[in-house]
């Protein structure tokens, strides 16, 4: 898959020496709530998961892109998961780590994925789901135009509290083509 160069980050593939990047990313247990993970991951695992990251997304259903500067700095990860080439639906996912936030990149991130998504993948829509206590993601994706459409109540059980989970969606202008 191709690099995705814009302004000021770049979205490439997962390469090996990405491996403490993810490691420290996908055991940090503060984003265990929003990944679903429940225990640590071992590098061994994760190298495993680079080696057969290369699948495309047709024949896996994801992709995980990792987001960087343009100086090859990582700083956060965006996935699209679920995809379904039939219904023309992709979902996505985004994570930047927490000294990264608020410069930009994750607003910079998937504005290139949308256009990669709707351009490259001839998706319909792409959807999202965001705990309603999220409310830097919300913000994120309603300035890009994603729709709230409904909540699953006491959907996230996470630190003996149940969380709402909203069910966000941008549909393609079928006039723009």
């Amino acid at each position: 898959m191709a690099t995705l160069v814009g302004k000021n980050i770049v979205l490439r593939a997962l390469e090996p020496e990405d491996i403490d990047f993810l490691f420290s990313t996908e055991n940090d247990m503060s984003f265990w709530e929003i990944s679903g993970t429940q225990t640590p991951y071992s590098k061994y695992i994760l190298q495993k998961y680079i080696r057969n990251s290369h699948q495309d997304i047709y024949e896996a259903k994801q992709y995980r892109f990792v987001i960087c500067t343009t100086k090859n700095k990582p700083v956060g990860m965006i996935d699209l998961f679920d995809f379904n080439p039939q219904h023309k639906r992709v979902g996505v996912g985004i994570l930047i780590k927490p000294n990264y936030q608020t410069k930009g990149y994750a607003l910079e991130a998937l504005e290139m994925i949308i256009n990669y998504a709707f351009t490259y993948l001839n998706i319909h829509q792409i959807f999202t789901n965001i705990t309603s206590n999220n409310l830097k993601s919300i913000s994120l994706f309603e300035k890009l135009n994603f729709v709230k459409v409904g909540t699953k109540k006491d959907w996230i059980y996470s630190n003996n509290t149940f969380k709402d989970e909203i069910l966000y969606q941008l549909i393609k202008n079928t006039n723009e083509s």
